[in-house]
């Protein structure tokens, strides 16, 4: 069975996708545009980009009940590797123990335009 996760307090899905899943003892969290999601405005640059990506991928986690010790795997997007070590050093900031599994790599484009796209599994 599964459970359809949203929260006002990350951006709304941009097309026809959930925030989240949960089924089982996982959550899928969808990726995460460096969206604001009270202003709908994105930063210009790679750090505060990663930031409000990683606080959206939180918040939602928040929503059904998991915390960021829950994630297991990370995926994140990157329109360009040279901004490889500034996201590395924000997700640093977030996951500071026992880290997930994790693969990051460059991508051709990504939606709107952004720097970074962060998706995440979680299980309790």
């Amino acid at each position: 069975m599964k459970r359809v996760i949203a929260t006002v307090n990350a951006p709304k899905a941009i097309g026809p996708y959930s925030q989240a899943i949960e089924a089982g003892n996982l959550i899928f969290v969808s990726g995460q545009l460096p969206v604001d999601p009270a202003t709908g405005k994105v930063a210009d640059d790679i750090t505060s980009q990663t930031e409000q990506s990683l606080k959206n991928v939180k918040a939602i986690l928040e929503e059904a009940g998991y915390t960021l010790d829950n994630v297991v795997k990370c995926t994140c997007y990157l329109s360009s590797m040279d901004d490889f070590k500034a996201m590395n050093e924000v997700y640093a900031r977030y996951f500071t123990k026992d880290f997930p599994a994790r693969a990051a790599f460059a991508v051709q484009k990504l939606p709107m335009g952004v720097l970074v796209e962060i998706e995440a599994i979680a299980a309790k």
